[in-house]
């Protein structure tokens, strides 16, 4: 099947063809990344090979469809470890396929640092939904990609709207504090918590919470519930921005809590509309996607390019002939 006729079959919304095509991102995505960072592939001096110009078709096919009237709405799901995202991502499958919406899932699990292999294990407990035509559901390895996402799932997402998608949720490795790539990504962004993961010094440290737009706490028939929303609200209190995230409680297990749930979410959804926010975090997810394209193409030149010149520069450091700047000038001008 050539890359055109897979493209066309995707956006009819055939599940093998929507899947071939994600593989096809990631697999390509892969191998740039690998050329960038100096490892063995087929890049050539212009960063291309097989696999690339194939995605440059597919990417071209999905883009001569137009814009969509209403582009899916993306919703991240992020969190630490052990607190329901996969549980919670289920839950609200369910209640948008309720509402008749199709959805797509992305579920990012880590890969290993040592064997670079990953247990895909998000999906086994939305198995429910597994059979259900309306909605496609992806595990993604991160590939040692930092963040909580995957490098492929940019452009896995432009896949996802092509083929039909109303809601597309991306369900992010267990991350900590630092990893919040997701905010750039999602238009809405859910910080799921549970009670007795921390106490009110770790709510009030930045990275993570200063990413949600909404904040839920799972898994609310544990003790210390009350105790955690607390915390969180004495912390949102202080946010001085139009926005101040609404704290929901869930028990996702057994679906309490997700009619709150959505109401947070449309709400955030009218805020982005009104506001012009939903046009301003979509121009910047596809200037970042831009960005990141250009600068692994960038890597990937520069790897090939700079030969052995990089090790001369360095024992010419060492011996104090140049600086750290001269020397960086020096590689920067083997790519023009």
């Amino acid at each position: 099947m050539d890359v055109r006729e897979l493209v066309g079959q995707a956006r009819q919304g055939r599940p093998r063809a929507v899947a071939r095509l994600i593989s096809l991102v990631e697999n390509a995505v892969e191998n740039a990344e690998t050329a960038a960072n100096g490892g063995q592939s087929g890049a050539s001096a212009g960063g291309d090979t097989t696999v690339s110009r194939a995605l440059r078709e597919a990417m071209a096919e999905l883009a001569t469809g137009g814009a969509r009237p209403h582009p899916a709405r993306v919703i991240g799901l992020t969190g630490s470890p052990g607190v329901g995202k996969s549980t919670s991502t289920g839950m609200l499958i369910r209640a948008f396929r309720r509402r008749g919406s199709t959805v797509g899932v992305l579920a990012v699990d880590p890969s290993s640092p040592f064997t670079g292999g990953a247990l895909l294990g998000d999906r086994v407990r939305m198995q429910d939904h597994a059979t259900d035509p309306g909605v496609f559901i992806r595990s993604m390895s991160s590939r040692g990609h930092l963040g909580g996402l995957a490098w492929a799932t940019p452009q896995a997402l432009r896949v996802l709207e092509a083929a039909g998608c109303d809601v597309i949720l991306v369900e992010t490795v267990g991350v900590g504090q630092a990893e919040v790539e997701i905010a750039h990504l999602a238009d809405t962004t859910v910080v799921i918590l549970a009670p007795g993961m921390g106490d009110g010094v770790q709510a009030a440290k930045a990275g993570i919470l200063e990413v949600a737009d909404v904040l839920v706490v799972n898994k609310a028939d544990r003790d210390g519930v009350q105790t955690t929303v607390r915390e969180l609200r004495t912390m949102t209190a202080l946010v001085e921005a139009p926005w101040r995230p609404p704290i929901v409680t869930t028990v996702a297990s057994k679906g309490e809590g997700v009619d709150d749930l959505l109401a947070a979410l449309d709400k955030h959804q009218a805020y982005l509309e009104e506001s012009g926010e939903a046009r301003r975090r979509r121009l910047a997810r596809a200037r970042d996607e831009i960005e990141a394209i250009a600068l692994a193409q960038l890597r990937s030149r520069f790897a090939v390019l700079h030969g052995d010149r990089l090790d001369v520069l360095a024992e010419r450091l060492l011996a104090a002939e140049t600086d750290p700047y001269a020397a960086a000038d020096d590689l920067i001008a083997a790519l023009r």
